[in-house]
């Protein structure tokens, strides 16, 4: 066990888990927001001490719901990257609980300093999370990522350990 909250748990994967890993990142409704990794390289990640590679799981079925990653555990400026989320079940919330669970851990636990992430320009849906959990548009990379139908811009957002702590709910 790595976190929990009311309504889901993160712990840390392990290679049983990369299956599941693995096919929430190939489901179409994910794959157009992401860029999937490997299955080699989600098991390199497991062993990469700069790397927190955290599968999600509902409280109370422990039911795997979806998994996140972060990197920059060693970065000595307390920069966390804010790699990936992703949800299988979506509408239900998990987003964003387990987005707030990471926060918390991030800037109350870790001690880091800044929390950030990119986001392709057309994935609303994450955007508009970010967004209402506090992060900031630093700026976009435009059309630096090539997909099938052209390139795709990101938008770069940040979250700073004072900005946290300025939010009402904590």
């Amino acid at each position: 066990m790595f976190l929990e909250s009311k309504l889901l748990r993160l712990r840390y994967t392990s290679e049983n888990d990369l299956d599941f890993v693995c096919k929430l990142e190939s489901d179409k409704d994910n794959a157009k927001y992401i860029l999937p990794w490997s299955l080699v390289k989600h098991e390199k990640a497991l062993d990469d001490e700069d790397i927190l590679h955290l599968v999600m799981e509902e409280r109370v079925s422990n039911r795997l719901i979806g998994y996140m990653i972060i990197a920059g555990l060693q970065n000595p400026n307390k920069s966390l990257e804010f790699v990936r989320i992703t949800i299988g079940d979506k509408g239900k919330g998990y987003g964003k609980e387990g987005f707030k669970v990471i926060k918390n851990w991030a800037f109350k636990e870790f001690g880091a300093h800044r929390l950030w992430l990119d986001v392709k320009v057309n994935n609303q849906r994450a955007y508009n999370l970010y967004k209402k959990e506090g992060f900031f548009v630093e700026g976009t990379l435009r059309e630096c990522i090539k997909g099938d139908d052209g390139y795709e811009s990101l938008h770069v957002m940040s979250l700073l350990k004072s900005e946290y702590y300025e939010e009402a709910d904590y």
